[in-house]
């Protein structure tokens, strides 16, 4: 994959606060730690796992992924 995942959540930016991919996508913009570079799955989910923030929850981010995968897979 040569897009990072994080570049790719990007593209959902601006959908409004009752669209969760887009809600997730915002929290990790503001998130300075979010591993921005990783297009590995382990790290990611790890993070998102042991960040338990609401706007970046692990389900939302196994249908990004899910959507990331079939993209660029």
């Amino acid at each position: 994959m040569n897009q990072s995942f994080y570049s790719f959540v990007q593209t959902f930016r601006g959908g409004g606060k009752h669209d969760e991919k887009s809600m997730f996508a915002e929290a990790a913009f503001h998130d300075h730690s979010f591993p921005k570079q990783s297009t590995d799955f382990h790290i990611l989910s790890r993070y998102i796992e042991e960040k338990a923030d609401e706007e970046m929850s692990a389900r939302v981010f196994d249908e990004l992924w899910y959507l990331y995968e079939l993209k660029y897979n």
